[in-house]
């Protein structure tokens, strides 16, 4: 059996990935679904359970340290062990930072809550049983987390600190049999940035970047998947993303002209 612990599981690329698992492990799956929605995860789980595989429901928010270490033992609990850990959940953001107000600055840290400490806190938390199976940690981080985005101060700087924090986790489990696989997607078709924070730290309601090209839900989790289950070190993901990277080392003002060319002419700073 593969214990699976995929946080942000109810919507999006959480519950696709649920699905993917389900569908080429079947019998052999273990699914504990975590999201803040209880209702959205017993429709993933149904699905799941569809296709075979068990599935746990953890209503839970991983804003809160000791929902994330009840997580993990809820997970222990039940099934055991842990084979994999999917940290996904995430909140996206849009604002320029002059447009926000000094009261309302707190937002930034609550979304650094969610996007950086959540996973540190339910990673903290699964080490151990990790180690016994020799496991897998994702962390789904984004582009933005490789490039700072112009309107993505809050969001780059939260997946800039998942990035710096799970490249050193992996270093320091190099002997453990442990992998750390960094997932890096670009403009994904989900609606994450229509529920992300506007200046005023509440729903956005709308996407600053282009979508026209956006990746399908069904591709972005293929390739996670695959990146754990080859235990890679990174996913980069889009040609873009990929390119972008290397030229930010020897032309960076080039790649600033790059993320400026992925917003819409409303979100661009004057």
């Amino acid at each position: 059996m593969n214990v699976h612990v995929i946080t942000g599981a109810s919507d999006g690329i959480g519950a696709e990935m649920a699905r993917q698992l389900a569908a080429s492990q079947g019998k052999e799956a273990a699914l504990v679904l975590a999201a803040r929605s209880e209702d959205k995860l017993n429709a993933v789980a149904a699905q799941c359970e569809a296709l075979h595989a068990q599935t746990l429901v953890v209503p839970m928010d991983v804003s809160d340290e000791a929902q994330c270490r009840s997580l993990i033992d809820t997970a222990v609990g039940r099934f055991g062990g842990i084979d994999s850990l999917i940290n996904n959940a995430g909140v996206s953001a849009q604002a320029l930072f002059s447009d926000v107000q000094a009261a309302d600055l707190h937002w930034y840290v609550d979304l650094m809550k969610i996007n950086f400490w959540g996973s540190v806190w339910c990673t903290h938390a699964a080490l151990p049983q990790l180690k016994l199976s020799r496991g897998r940690i994702v962390a789904v981080s984004s582009l933005a987390g490789l490039v700072g985005v112009p309107g993505r101060t809050a969001y780059s700087a939260t997946k800039f600190a998942m990035a710096g924090f799970f490249e050193a986790l992996r270093v320091e489990l190099k002997r453990s049999g442990v992998s750390v696989t960094t997932a890096y997607p670009g403009v994904v078709a989900t609606k994450i940035r229509y529920h992300g924070l506007n200046a005023q730290g509440v729903a956005a309601g709308s996407s600053g970047l282009k979508e026209d090209d956006a990746m399908s839900v069904h591709e972005c989790a293929r390739l996670i998947l695959q990146g754990m289950q080859q235990r890679r070190r990174e996913v980069v993901m889009t040609a873009k993303g990929k390119l972008g990277r290397f030229v930010k080392l020897i032309a960076p003002g080039r790649v600033e002209e790059m993320a400026l060319a992925a917003l819409k002419d409303e979100a661009k700073p004057p």
